[in-house]
């Protein structure tokens, strides 16, 4: 098992229900690929350098996950094809084993 960083951006104006929503799939996809959440923290709303989409603005939620590689892929997968996530960026923690 390694360590990732996992960064989703949700639009701006997304709601709490819509956060809770996102961090419960997030575990149920975690669970399937036998992956778990270590930690997750809320950024919060911040202004984006540029638009994507129609959004000016990006609600920013941080997650320290433990992967192994081929799960790491899928995830990435999955997350391509979620509509709630504008962005989201998934890197190896350089400092996991």
């Amino acid at each position: 098992m390694n360590d990732y960083e996992l960064t989703v951006v949700l639009p701006g104006g997304a709601s709490s229900a819509k956060k809770k929503s996102i961090n419960e799939k997030l575990d149920k996809l975690l669970k399937s690929l036998e992956g778990k959440i270590k930690k997750t923290e809320e950024w919060g709303k911040l202004d984006l350098a540029y638009k994507i989409g129609k959004e000016d603005s990006g609600l920013f939620i941080h997650f320290n996950l433990e992967l192994n590689g081929m799960a790491a892929m899928n995830l990435k997968d999955k997350l391509h094809l979620e509509s709630d996530i504008i962005r989201y960026l998934i890197v190896k923690n350089p400092k996991s084993k």
